[in-house]
């Protein structure tokens, strides 16, 4: 019988972090294996150390390539100048060592999905002041992926509970976000959903864009943004034949979105959805990007300093972001462009 089971690499993270016991955690899940083959990218003495941490009696395989992938957790070893060797990293603290494994993990993922060698990625948490300790020039994740892929056009779609929240906005002071949100911008941020949605196998799909005021500014009573730039995005997209409504006020849209009423909602800034899905569950939350010409999903979490290396980290998330990710590999399911073939 042919496999089926799409191929998917699991990058380290931050290795002071808990990236690495939720990796190792979720491939021995039960769940993971029977939705996809999935391997590790980073330093395999970090992981080994995760798999002590964690209690698990499992040893690890250590491969060249996800072609070599077999019943045993597997592991692709990219630190070859003991980048993050755990003799000399600390856990739970910001490092220039966390940032440098982190990126080289990544990295290798990104390589091996534009060469057409996985199906997918999903990616364990990084710490943005451990990349900026080790001068990598990108703030996050979605930076990394959209340098080196050529994406231009990338967007966040979280995925809870049947509930999808896209971003307009992400990683930016709330005042920068507040001043970003123009009438051009908003209205890209629509198109984009109601693709990603259609892509996603909705044929006529209604998005609510959230309010950025409280009650939707009341007519301009509390601000204005409404009425200059989220109200006429909305109908420059009704004109064009999109299910949109909105503004819709921030404190109940979600709740709306998630007994039915809406497909999905458009979040103007990072907390507005980040607070809504996580209040939803926040280990099922699980992050994908779009716009990108291969599959990259995430949990929707942080490093958790406060508890690497304890082996009391929960890989729910990180186990929901891989079963997504297999999934839409099976579904078929494009959210970006396709990758250019690599020549023979």
């Amino acid at each position: 019988m042919a496999e089926t089971r799409p191929v998917l690499a699991v990058t380290m993270g931050d290795p002071a972090g808990i990236g690495p016991e939720i990796a190792v955690r979720a491939l021995m899940s039960p769940e993971v294996k029977a939705c996809s083959r999935s391997f590790l990218i980073g330093d395999a003495r970090v992981f080994q150390q995760a798999l002590t941490v964690c209690g698990l009696p499992t040893s690890l395989n250590s491969i060249q390539g996800p072609e070599a992938i077999s019943d045993r957790v597997a592991v692709i070893d990219v630190m070859h100048q003991n980048t993050a060797d755990p003799a000399a990293l600390q856990m739970g603290k910001v490092q220039a060592l966390g940032g440098q494994a982190a990126y080289a993990a990544i990295r290798t993922s990104i390589d091996l999905a534009m060469a057409h060698r996985i199906a997918g990625i999903a990616t364990t948490p990084i710490n943005k002041e451990s990349l900026k300790a080790a001068e990598i020039p990108f703030i996050g994740h979605t930076e990394m992926f959209a340098e080196h892929t050529g994406a231009r056009e990338e967007m966040t779609m979280f995925t809870i509970s049947g509930l999808k929240i896209f971003f307009l906005t992400r990683h930016m002071s709330l005042v920068q976000a507040c001043q970003s949100i123009t009438r051009e911008r908003t209205l890209a941020g629509i198109e984009k959903a109601i693709k990603a949605l259609r892509q996603l196998g909705i044929a006529d799909p209604h998005l609510a864009v959230a309010a950025l005021n409280p009650h939707g500014g009341e007519d301009g009573l509390f601000g204005r943004e409404e009425m200059d730039s989220i109200k006429p995005a909305i109908e420059a997209a009704h004109a064009s034949g999109m299910r949109v409504s909105g503004p819709v006020p921030a404190d109940s849209v979600f709740h709306m979105a998630r007994i039915g009423r809406y497909d999905a909602v458009l979040s103007l800034y990072h907390d507005q959805g980040h607070i809504a899905a996580k209040m939803m569950d926040f280990e099922k939350t699980v992050s994908v990007t779009l716009g990108l010409p291969i599959l990259r999903t995430s949990v929707d979490h942080g490093t958790a300093f406060d508890i690497a290396g304890t082996g009391k980290a929960s890989a729910v998330s990180m186990i929901e972001a891989i079963k997504v990710a297999a999934e839409y590999v099976v579904r078929g399911v494009r959210l970006g462009d396709e990758v250019p073939q690599a020549a023979e």
